[in-house]
């Protein structure tokens, strides 16, 4: 199969940049989207797909850190927990649109896995949210707009 290796990068790229790692995937997938060798769809795919399962590590992550909050060496104060779950409850799962941002979206997700949001709610409005960006970069990338 042609380009297996860039499709794999991409991924690797939009997956780690959905996590709290700092990482930039919409670079490389306009970078490969202006070198026009690739099906565009399929990159936005390849993108969306990686970042959705990066965003569904947070929501692990935060299942899992949620059992060691009463830890003395637990790094999130509190204070910041609490106001991180207001701020959720207040906007709902629906903030899970803002996923996509970048400073706002991962530890979001990771607030989505905390406070329990089942699953499958979490991973729909998620890939949503994550389609949209890839598909408004590629949109810009091409002038669509």
């Amino acid at each position: 199969m042609n380009h297996v290796l860039e499709y794999g990068g991409l991924f690797a790229a939009a997956f780690l940049s959905a996590t709290v790692l700092p990482f930039q995937s919409e670079v490389v997938l306009f970078g490969l989207l202006v070198s026009e060798h690739y099906t565009w769809w399929l990159l936005v795919l390849v993108a969306s797909v990686g970042n959705t399962l990066g965003s569904a590590a947070n929501w692990l992550l935060g299942r899992l850190l949620a059992t060691f909050e009463d830890r003395p060496w637990f790094p999130v104060k509190r204070a910041k927990i609490e106001r991180a779950e207001t701020w959720y409850h207040r906007y709902g799962r629906w903030s899970l649109l803002l996923s996509w941002l970048p400073f706002i979206g991962d530890p979001l997700t990771i607030v989505a896995g905390v406070l329990r949001e089942p699953f499958p709610i979490f991973i729909a409005i998620v890939a949503v949210a994550k389609m949209a960006r890839y598909f408004a970069v590629a949109a810009l990338t091409f002038g669509w707009f």
